[in-house]
């Protein structure tokens, strides 16, 4: 039977790990090459142009939008704060005069004699960068940002909701088998990335909000849990802008399922530590994926100077092993290689592609490209 090694790399426990932190815009990089960081430190930031807001003056003291830039007490520049009169009217034989006062602050961008209105520029923007990665300044890109190298413990999961955020791992649950439920979750957590282990139930989600937990990761999640706290279905975008309160991540699939041995094991040797966590997933393609960060601390670096950085495998892809698939339109679900035909079989895009048979844990069988799935601990 043909073998292959899985494509997936969901765990490596020791690995030098590079992030690259870039501004959406030019500015400034507040680093140099050969810095030490830490996770929350700003390395490079800029300024967004302040929001515009609109005031219709010519309606606000009745006068016709021509009449406008003459009843201006202030003139395009000018810094304006709230409660500043703007403009005011002549009236009529110098009485009923009528005024109007500046609601927001901001500078006069533009005094317009056609629509009567004029524009006020909020201040700018303030856009800053984290590390997000505790490690060395490898490289400074100009006016960009910065590329940070460290040795980290480096963890994926299958999917995620929620940004990027940071705390020190905290474990709710002792075992792998057993469930995130609300129960488990106190104030003490508050800041921290708590670990489950098999389902993290919907009021655990809702508990760690109340509480302010900054993450929380377990094995696995009900769909319609999902569903009730996002308020809509998922679908098959790119997450990670959730606004939820918390960031979650589940490491094996949708269910009661426990999180894998080795994952839980890790991440239990790492307890105490300061770690990364972003939800962000690419669900159709499975590119992108949920991931936990923990920078080594000096003392394991120095235990292990001698040691390769290598990645732990999985093993490989034949029949029996437990797999995930991790693309649509099977997407998180669990099962088994089942027949590995050795021929490329042509897909509905139109290319070639070699296959395997997925024996799903509903007892369905399904075919799909071999890179669509990963190994995963049975």
């Amino acid at each position: 039977m043909a073998k292959a090694y899985s494509p997936g790399l969901q765990i490596r426990q020791r690995v030098l790990h590079s992030s690259r932190r870039i501004l959406p815009i030019p500015g400034d990089v507040l680093v140099k090459v050969g810095e030490q960081v830490t996770s929350q430190q700003i390395v490079a930031q800029t300024f967004m142009p302040g929001d515009v807001t609109p005031i219709n003056v010519a309606n606000q003291i009745s006068v016709a939008p021509s009449e406008v830039p003459g009843s201006m007490l202030f003139s395009v520049g000018d810094e304006i704060h709230v409660g500043d009169v703007l403009a005011r009217s002549k009236g009529i034989f110098g009485f009923f005069k009528a005024e109007t006062t500046a609601k927001t602050a901001g500078t006069i961008e533009s005094i317009s004699n056609v629509t009567g209105q004029v524009f006020l520029r909020g201040a700018p923007l303030p856009i800053q960068v984290r590390a997000y990665q505790a490690g060395t300044i490898k490289e400074v890109i100009p006016e960009q940002g910065v590329v940070i190298e460290s040795e980290v413990t480096f963890l994926q999961g299958i999917l995620g909701i929620g940004g990027e955020t940071y705390g020190t791992i905290q474990f709710a649950c002792q075992d792998k088998e057993e469930p995130l439920v609300s129960s488990l979750l106190d104030e003490s957590m508050q800041g921290k990335i708590v670990i489950g282990g098999a389902r993290m139930t919907g009021e655990a989600v809702k508990r760690g909000v109340e509480i302010g937990v900054a993450a929380i990761i377990s094995g696995g999640m009900d769909d319609e849990d999902l569903k009730e706290i996002l308020g809509y279905d998922l679908g098959v975008a790119v997450t990670g802008s959730e606004h939820i309160g918390t960031t979650l991540i589940i490491t094996e699939g949708f269910g009661d399922i426990a999180m894998a041995d080795r994952t839980f094991n890790i991440l239990k040797e790492r307890e105490g530590a300061e770690a990364a966590v972003n939800g962000t997933t690419q669900i159709r393609a499975g590119v992108m994926r949920p991931e936990i960060v923990i920078p080594l601390d000096e003392k394991m670096q120095a235990s292990n100077q001698t040691e390769a950085k290598q990645e732990i495998s999985l093993g490989l892809l034949e029949t029996g092993a437990p797999v995930r698939v991790i693309r649509e339109p099977y997407f998180g679900l669990l099962g088994e290689v089942g027949e590995m035909p050795t021929e490329l079989r042509t897909l509905e895009s139109g290319s070639e592609s070699r296959v395997l048979e997925v024996i799903l844990h509903s007892g369905n069988k399904v075919i799909v490209p071999r890179a669509n799935v990963e190994l995963i601990e049975g």
